[in-house]
């Protein structure tokens, strides 16, 4: 299963933000990575260096590699409405980043996993795609078996209340994705339109 496996501090520390891990390093080390450190001057990038970066950032945030992310954009241009949100919209409504934003799992790598492994079910049918579509009224779950596994549920954190596309009971441990967030609503800090610009060139 093709996922990114490399340093992940170093990815953040490219891009200044936390977007593999919890950036613990950044305040030590913020400077992107380089055999000069900080002392090289790093020239400005351009138009299509801001895009390109960009895509990365997406990419490296959700866990997709080219060929993936290029499909999940192919389809958002095919939908009708504004191209760069619809983008967001299909990497949110993502079975693996729903596990995540749901607190199932501490980050996407192991809310992934949880998926490979069968951990999830989706309307009572166990999933193991991680790229699994959700859709409207869909609702998420742990298996029976799962739930009396110490060493899932005590990485259970629960929803966070911003995230109102989405609904947790607690109790049972269930989410339900009610529907494709708005843009606005969704926290990562990406310029979707740079990407939109790159693929349209």
């Amino acid at each position: 299963m093709a996922r990114y496996t490399g340093p992940k501090t170093r990815v953040s520390r490219i891009f200044g933000e936390p977007i593999l891990g919890n950036g613990k390093y950044l305040t030590k080390n913020s400077f992107p990575p380089g055999q000069h450190g900080n002392s090289k001057k790093r020239k400005t990038l351009g138009e299509y260096g801001l895009q390109l970066k960009e895509k990365q950032k997406a990419k490296y945030t959700y866990g997709l590699l080219e060929r993936q992310f290029r499909k999940t954009f192919d389809e958002a241009s095919r939908l009708g409405g504004v191209t760069g949100e619809n983008l967001i919209k299909l990497l949110e409504s993502r079975l693996d980043n729903t596990v995540y934003r749901l607190g199932i799992a501490p980050s996407r790598p192991a809310a992934r996993q949880l998926v490979s492994h069968k951990h999830v079910t989706v309307n009572g049918n166990v999933v193991n795609i991680p790229s699994f579509r959700l859709k409207a009224g869909d609702v998420i779950s742990l298996k029976d078996k799962s739930k009396a596994n110490n060493s899932v549920t005590s990485q259970i954190k629960g929803k966070n209340p911003k995230f109102n596309w989405l609904d947790w009971n607690e109790t049972e441990m269930t989410g339900t994705f009610i529907a494709y967030p708005e843009r606005e609503s969704v926290p990562e800090n990406i310029k979707e339109q740079l990407i939109v610009e790159l693929y349209s060139k």
